[in-house]
């Protein structure tokens, strides 16, 4: 199964383009989206959950298009995206809220109720289920967004800066919880911190303003370093070697 991204073109408004004639072909169950902020890599997950549209070219998940009516609806039932800031439903339950997301993906109310269940118990939530979903915690958030992405059995998670403003106890569950996810989905993650991506991730692709500067697995990326001791360094001196230098 492939995310395929084919002649890319998008900019906002008449502004620069973000990306132009950009083409990039995903296949590993669990890959990471790295590169530093203005990158383009907000936009182009935002374009993968055919929250954009871009201006030229296409998008495809198991030969169904993001921008083609006919194909759209069977490609967000299978493509779930948790954006960088996930707000909270006033007036619902950590459940409500997350059978809702199953609901909008198009699951009856009953479908979606059960679903929200299952999707509760994995991602570790069980106790929280009838709290209202804005009194949980940022870690809770990103959780309850997963389980929303659970509930409709998407066959790929877009995740956006996920670990962004997580302390270490949060980010450790998140990084179990990504390991877990993995094993049966598709998984991919945008951020531009290299922590825990050996044991994480097998496929690193590297984005510096709108363009592909690296495409591999994990071993092939860290090689880049050279010598550095840890994995942590290795792929912070490899990072560091790909992305462009500010003019």
């Amino acid at each position: 199964m492939s995310l395929v991204f084919e002649d890319l073109s998008f900019r906002y408004g008449r502004g620069t383009p973000v990306l132009a004639s950009f083409s990039l072909r995903l296949e590993s169950v669990s890959t990471v989206l790295l590169g530093p902020n203005g990158a383009g890599k907000s936009t182009l997950m935002a374009l993968a959950a055919s929250h954009l549209r871009p201006s030229a070219g296409r998008i495809t998940w198991k030969k169904a298009e993001a921008s083609q009516r006919r194909g759209r609806a069977r490609y967000r039932q299978a493509v779930a995206w948790i954006p960088q800031q996930i707000t909270p439903v006033p007036g619902l339950t950590v459940r409500e809220q997350i059978a809702y997301a199953g609901w909008l993906k198009g699951l009856s109310r009953s479908e979606a109720w059960e679903a929200s269940g299952h999707a509760i118990a994995r991602v570790g939530l069980g106790e929280l289920a009838g709290r209202k979903s804005h009194e949980v915690s940022g870690g809770q958030l990103r959780r309850m967004g997963i389980a929303g992405a659970l509930t409709h059995r998407s066959e790929i998670i877009l995740m956006d800066e996920p670990t962004a403003g997580l302390d270490p106890t949060q980010r450790g569950m998140f990084r179990d919880l990504v390991a877990e996810l993995s094993r049966s989905v598709h998984v991919l993650v945008s951020t531009h911190q290299t922590e825990d991506l050996a044991d994480l991730y097998r496929e690193v692709v590297v984005l510096d303003r709108g363009a592909v500067r690296f495409q591999g697995d994990t071993d092939e990326f860290q090689a880049l370093a050279g010598s550095a001791p840890s994995p942590h360094e290795r792929a912070e001196a490899a990072y560091t070697k790909l992305v462009a230098k500010e003019a």
